[in-house]
């Protein structure tokens, strides 16, 4: 047996709440892949293999870990972080503007998470580059996954070896200032779930939202009139189209049934937001789901998303301008034409092609900010890390990624 899947909210709930105290988190519990039994180039693999960050840990470790983390991103100014999708989603949308036509996906809603991220670490442009290319390695299949990966994680090395030389008001610093002392390995592969579970999910949910607005009669009307509900359309999206359908694989430490299923030690179980959030036995109606915070999209329990504030942030301000500077906009085809992602994970759109009239625009090309000048040896301090409250702000074709490379080469 491969593993299972989870149907209802109950089962979700269940296994996100024993999570560690019946049920693991680190693959090290996988049974078929500890047998050998799992292939090496399974897709399943890199999704679910095991790593030296917060996802994948359990107990005492995990907790360290996370709490890195938490603390970490609770630097990141709610205010600041507007301000910076603001701009990064006006440069995007500058870029687009004149042509009369775009796809929301590949030219609007993958690429703004991943500049929003890279600026947040302050990564510089030649290890963004490598990010960029192994990442594009790792998407496709042709490309030998773990040497893409092995080169991936060298990028977020040299960028831990950077900072740690040339320490600075950043989410990487925050990281390795933090009293949990994360080892340069932790630090990579933190470095990378943090940046993957910034981006993948928020390209989704982006696209997803933009989608629903642009065909759904309950908030296409908003669109055309100009009172966009984007709060209550990522709501909606969030509870019955989460960007992750299926993921958070757990063990049972042991063989045990709930109800009436025998769960067998070693054998993964997905959990499936998508079918929890639906469960029909929910029984909720559309009017249950604005501001109902109850859905499962960000997950729960211990492994729940560190910062889900963070996210609705970059996603309702990626929303808001592209709906508030591209007025007029519409699906360039219809609906039935538009195509869901591969795969078992993610849950999104391969593309979302839309029309609108042109706007002329200043053809300014979007640029970092400028890069603070590097203290010398002798004068650079190690910050110091100062805890603070969690921030209250407001909740088939693959994507191109070789835009990516582009917008760090410059061109």
């Amino acid at each position: 047996m491969f593993g299972l899947i989870t149907t209802t909210y109950a089962a979700a709930l269940h296994l996100l709440r024993n999570t560690p105290h019946h049920f693991a988190k680190n693959p090290r519990w996988w049974r078929a892949l500890a047998e050998g039994q799992v292939p090496l180039d399974s897709p399943a693999l890199m999704m679910m293999q095991a790593r030296d960050n917060a996802l994948w840990k359990d107990g005492p470790e995990h907790t360290r870990l996370r709490t890195a983390i938490i603390d970490s991103l609770a630097h990141i100014n709610p205010h600041a972080l507007r301000a910076r999708v603001k701009r990064i989603a006006d440069a995007l949308i500058d870029a687009l503007a004149p042509h009369g036509k775009a796809d929301l996906v590949g030219s609007y809603a993958a690429e703004l998470p991943m500049r929003v991220l890279f600026e947040l670490f302050d990564c510089p442009p030649e290890i963004g580059l490598r990010i960029v290319g192994s990442l594009i390695r790792l998407f496709d299949t042709d490309q030998d996954a773990a040497a893409a990966n092995a080169d991936l994680e060298a990028a977020c090395l040299d960028l831990t070896h950077l900072k740690r030389s040339s320490p600075g008001s950043d989410v990487t610093s925050w990281l390795i200032a933090h009293p949990a002392r994360l080892t340069d390995a932790e630090m990579v592969q933190t470095i990378l779930l943090v940046i993957g579970a910034g981006t993948e999910p928020s390209t989704n949910l982006i696209g997803n939202a933009l989608k629903l607005m642009l065909t759904d009669e309950r908030f296409s009307g908003s669109v055309i009139d100009g009172a966009q509900s984007v709060v209550g359309a990522l709501d909606y999206v969030l509870w019955t189209d989460p960007p992750m359908a299926n993921y958070c694989p757990l063990y049972a430490y042991q063989d045990t049934v709930y109800d009436g299923i025998l769960l067998r030690a070693g054998v993964p179980i997905l959990v499936s937001f998508a079918a929890a959030n639906t469960d029909p036995t929910l029984n909720l109606t559309d009017a249950h789901l604005a501001g109902n915070d109850a859905h499962l999209a960000f997950s729960a329990g211990a492994h729940g998303c560190p910062s889900p504030d963070i996210a609705r942030v970059i996603t309702e301000v990626a929303v808001e301008r592209v709906l508030d500077r591209l007025p007029g906009m519409e699906l360039a085809c219809p609906v039935d034409q538009l195509e869901r992602r591969p795969g078992t994970f993610h849950s999104g759109w391969t593309a979302v092609p839309v029309i609108f009239p042109p706007i002329a625009t200043s053809g300014e090309s979007w640029t970092p900010p400028p890069r603070p000048a590097a203290p010398t040896a002798s004068t650079a301090p190690h910050p110091t890390f100062t805890p603070r409250p969690p921030s209250s702000a407001p909740k088939a074709r693959r994507r191109p990624w070789n835009f990516l490379v582009k917008w760090w080469r410059g061109q």
